[in-house]
């Protein structure tokens, strides 16, 4: 009989490791946003529109007249400033490890990649539509993606994994996106959209750890 290295709560039903173990792709994910960071804010100014449009941003017009669709994986990894780059990798950094090791690694990229594409291009024809003339760039889609994931995990182990309850993400999301609404600055099409996604893939990706 074999034993696995996760333990059992009975009180919570739900596994969980006595040792935290360090989630690689989101790891990996993280380091890349910060190197592109680095690279670009040596070349030029992250925070000047038409500078990070010129290195991967969105901009409705060019993903849909230009055909130029990439812009819709690029611009994950893009960010206007420093302040920008370490909210979101703050957030990423809580949160992702989290669906990671629920998740597993590849599981995890297909929600974090795929939500975060799914939102940006929501959010495209949305900029599209209405005529908005703006650049886009950031993590914040993909992570949303990642909030919207933990909540489906979180739901299907009856509130708590790990160390996090539905209650906090919850509200996490909720003021995340009300926030948003005050700025003119932030894309919640892309925050919402991401949210939907990551939540839908999760449901159709995960399936519980096994003893």
């Amino acid at each position: 009989m074999g034993r696995s290295n996760d333990e059992y709560n009975e009180n919570q039903g739900q596994y969980y490791s006595p040792v935290r173990r360090i989630s690689l792709m989101n790891t990996i994910i993280i380091v890349i946003n910060v190197i592109v960071f680095i690279v670009l804010e040596v070349l030029g100014d992250t925070d000047n529109a038409y500078f990070m449009l010129k290195h991967g941003a969105s901009y409705a017009d060019y993903v849909l007249e230009g055909h130029q669709y990439w812009r819709l994986f690029t611009c994950m990894f893009l960010h206007f400033g420093f302040r920008h780059l370490l909210n979101n990798m703050v957030v990423l950094g809580f949160l992702g490890d989290n669906l990671e090791r629920a998740m597993g690694k590849v599981k995890y990229l297909v929600v974090y990649l795929g939500g975060g594409m799914l939102a940006n291009v929501i959010s495209v024809l949305i900029e599209y539509y209405k005529g908005d003339n703006v650049v886009s760039a950031g993590a914040s889609g993909a992570i949303f993606a990642v909030v919207g994931g933990l909540i489906y995990v979180l739901i299907y182990h009856r509130g708590r994994y790990e160390d996090l309850n539905l209650q906090r993400v919850l509200l996490f999301a909720a003021m995340s996106i009300y926030l948003g609404l005050q700025s003119t600055k932030t894309d919640n099409v892309a925050h919402i959209g991401g949210l939907i996604f990551g939540l839908t893939l999760t449901m159709i990706l995960y399936r519980k750890k096994q003893n």
